[in-house]
């Protein structure tokens, strides 16, 4: 009997494969509205509460400190309860987060609610990174994981236009946080009736009614049903342990990734959390910096599409490696003494387009370097780890301009992260998975 895995990894994706890959761009969409509405709110926040730069750089990484121990820990769970269940606790994690956040009284109880929204932020990224690879086959597999990750400066422009006009309309911080409740919770119903769990999951932890799942999910797909479960290896069935994502053959790639991933998003996120208060501490108006940061998200959206295009034609590693050298030089342009909207917007975008270009592209080398029994565990470990680089990106910056050193220096520095990660990246080899 043929494992289904190979079936779906060979033959053309089913409406159904391509609904639960949307779904799972949606729910990214979702982060990254949820993740950059904290920098929409920093200068209502800086200016209500009256605190300092190196303050203000703590509270914008506490969701991704969040974030990483939410990716290690729910991505392992991921592996071990199934994508689906772990998608759903996610969603209510982040909903009640982004309410609680629209209640605090002070930096402390925001820094709170913040790390543990992004304990659901960080599991739903780990666990939607395992969905859309298994829910692919193999062609597609690099152009769906890119697409996925896209989803998150999609979700941030598109929340920039609203975090604005609700900013503009109320004056108040918090109903950007109101909104981002709103709208997880509606993804609860979608989730629940639209995305069934991943027929590799099935097969390999085979729980109880595993094989009624599978061919419904198989007969819905337009795909024979089994009469059996097939035998599944030992090694496969064992939920995933800490040890085994540093085993001989598999070590090198997971310190790799690590690194590169670490490195990376010290440098993404100075970008993405710092651009609104540069941007008012030049004299412009909030709305005028939530443009900037609109754009820089513009130019990931597009980063993140043009990366999957050319995955079609190119390796997906020597994108990725261009890109974070072209970010690196992006970066370290946003601060070298622009003073017009128009240019710091543009720079911006550029800014995006290739960071976000690499994220995309990384999230697909890390999907495509582990096996499914592995995946969602090792894509938690390596955004685990690797969203410390996220946290330390703007608390570092912080502490830098409080230091009073001046923003060329600042981003001269944070630059070098990405520059740093690119060269890493650059010595990796794996073998890419065969089976979703």
């Amino acid at each position: 009997m043929e494992d289904p895995r190979a079936i779906i990894a060979r033959e053309p994706m089913h409406f159904r494969q391509k609904l639960a890959i949307g779904i799972a761009t949606a729910l990214n969409a979702l982060d990254g509205f949820d993740v950059l509405s904290i920098s929409f709110a920093s200068p209502g926040i800086a200016k209500d509460w009256h605190v300092t730069k190196q303050a203000l750089g703590v509270v914008l990484s506490m969701e991704l400190i969040g974030m990483g121990v939410g990716a290690f820990l729910l991505g392992m769970l991921a592996d071990r309860i199934g994508r689906r269940p772990t998608i759903l606790g996610c969603l209510v994690v982040m909903a009640s987060g982004m309410f609680l956040a629209s209640t605090a009284q002070d930096v402390t109880q925001l820094s709170l609610f913040r790390l543990y929204t992004g304990l659901g932020i960080g599991g739903m990224l780990a666990a939607t990174n395992a969905i859309v690879a298994e829910c692919s086959n193999a062609q597609r597999r690099n152009l769906a994981v890119a697409i996925m990750v896209g989803g998150y400066p999609i979700g941030a422009v598109i929340g920039g236009f609203i975090a604005s006009s609700l900013l503009a309309a109320t004056g108040h911080w918090q109903s950007v946080f109101e909104f981002g409740a709103m709208m997880t919770a509606c993804f609860l119903p979608i989730v629940w009736f639209f995305v069934p769990e991943t027929v590799a999951f099935l097969l390999i932890k085979q729980p109880k009614g595993a094989l009624d799942k599978i061919n419904r999910t198989l007969t819905r797909q337009g795909r024979a049903a089994l009469d059996v479960l097939p035998a599944i290896e030992k090694t496969e069935k064992k939920g995933v342990a800490l040890a085994q994502l540093f085993a001989p053959g598999i070590a090198l790639v997971s310190v790799t990734l690590i690194f590169a991933y670490f490195a990376h998003m010290m440098t993404f996120y100075f970008l993405m959390k710092w651009i609104p208060k540069i941007v008012v501490d030049m004299g412009f108006p909030p709305a005028a910096a939530g443009g900037v940061l609109v754009w820089a998200n513009v130019g990931g959206a597009t980063g993140a599409i043009t990366l999957s295009l050319l995955t079609q034609r190119m390796g997906v590693r020597p994108l990725v490696v261009a890109l974070m050298l072209g970010g690196a030089v992006a970066v370290f342009g946003f601060g070298q003494g622009i003073t017009t909207i128009a240019l710091l917007s543009a720079v911006a975008c550029l800014g995006g387009f290739f960071t976000n270009g690499a994220t995309a592209g990384l999230y697909a080398v890390i999907a495509q370097s582990y096996p499914a029994s592995l995946r969602a565990g090792g894509t938690g470990l390596v955004i685990g780890i690797g969203r410390a680089g996220a946290a330390l990106g703007p608390i570092v910056a912080g502490a830098l301009f409080d230091a009073h050193w001046s923003l060329g220096h600042v981003a001269a520095i944070m630059a070098s992260g990405t520059l740093l990660g690119g060269l890493v990246l650059a010595s990796l080899r794996y073998r890419e998975s065969e089976l979703a």
